[in-house]
């Protein structure tokens, strides 16, 4: 018999009002206290261990719910970790391995935070199409803009164009440079400064272990994996492992959190292969146990409930 599974994914999760970016996209610290409250109305919250029991033939009580939060904010635990405690609720955190290793900044937060200094996504599309005469062996903008100009759930065209050529519509040389000129533009020119406010510390994680939270892997560079070779793949996972390791984050039962949500045949095999016990997508739906495999489960976004 099936049973049902909400997991909800969280990102940033801050006192928007009071911060320095306001218009970045994350919920507001009142408004997840409210949704903790709606969950613990509504739902009741399963822990890691009980979603891996249920897939061994053991019951989920009715109504169950999972909380997962990426790429290994400070918010999780200035913010994050309080609620939980105050409600009882056992959270998985998923954070990536590279800004601990080089105190650089992700791609995807330096996008996320060029966006959110600067609303007009038009001034960074011109940005973009004149950074691109730079380089050579490059497509005509007309045809990237054709290819990822287009609306998501989450974007409009614009900034979903400006997303997508910076995550994976460039050569990674040609992405990585460009994005860097914005971020210094907008933001900041103390991008290792920048990094180590934005994550989560050692010490604040270890502090998160003992406090009964989960963690698991969200990749070494937070990049579309089903974009690597397999070879590739199997490195930025055994990178992320071994910083699991470093900060004596439990490997028994490891969990994934795919960045972007992607994946293909090819990781599915490679987290097989080293154990990996659950993970976690972005498609959005409940999950179903035991007919949905436990390597890809889909989650909801907290937009998707009562906030």
């Amino acid at each position: 018999m099936n049973q049902n599974l909400t997991i909800v994914m969280y990102h940033y999760v801050r006192d928007l009002k009071g911060s320095s970016y306001p218009l970045i996209k994350g919920l507001d610290k009142e408004k997840f206290y409210n949704q903790l409250g709606y969950i613990q109305n509504n739902y009741t919250p399963v822990t890691k261990q009980q979603i891996i029991d249920a897939y061994d033939g053991e019951q989920l009580p009715a109504n169950a719910i999972w909380l997962t939060f990426d790429d290994g904010y400070s918010d999780h635990y200035d913010v994050v970790l309080p609620a939980l405690l105050k409600f009882g609720i056992e959270g998985a955190f998923f954070p990536p391995a590279s800004p601990y290793k080089t105190q650089k900044l992700l791609d995807v937060n330096k996008i996320h935070f060029i966006l959110a200094a600067q609303e007009n996504a038009l001034t960074l599309i011109d940005e973009i199409k004149k950074c691109l005469k730079s380089f050579d062996g490059l497509e005509s903008f007309e045809h990237y803009y054709q290819k990822w100009g287009h609306a998501n759930r989450y974007d409009g065209a614009e900034v979903n164009f400006i997303k997508r050529m910076l995550q994976v519509g460039l050569p990674v040389s040609v992405r990585h440079e460009i994005a860097d000129q914005l971020f210094k533009s907008y933001v900041t020119q103390d991008e290792a400064g920048f990094s180590s406010n934005l994550y989560l510390s050692k010490s604040q994680i270890q502090e998160m272990l003992q406090a009964g939270m989960q963690f698991g892997s969200h990749g070494t560079d937070h990049v579309w994996l089903d974009s690597l070779s397999r070879a590739k793949q199997k490195e930025d996972i055994k990178q992320s492992i071994t910083f699991m390791r470093e900060m004596n984050i439990p490997l028994k039962d490891w969990m994934m959190c795919y960045p972007y949500g992607g994946y293909n045949k090819d990781t599915i095999k490679i987290l097989q292969d080293m154990g990996c016990a659950l993970g976690v997508t972005v498609e959005s739906r409940k999950a179903s146990i035991p007919q949905d495999s436990r390597l890809i489960l889909p989650r909801l976004d907290t937009n998707d409930l009562p906030q």
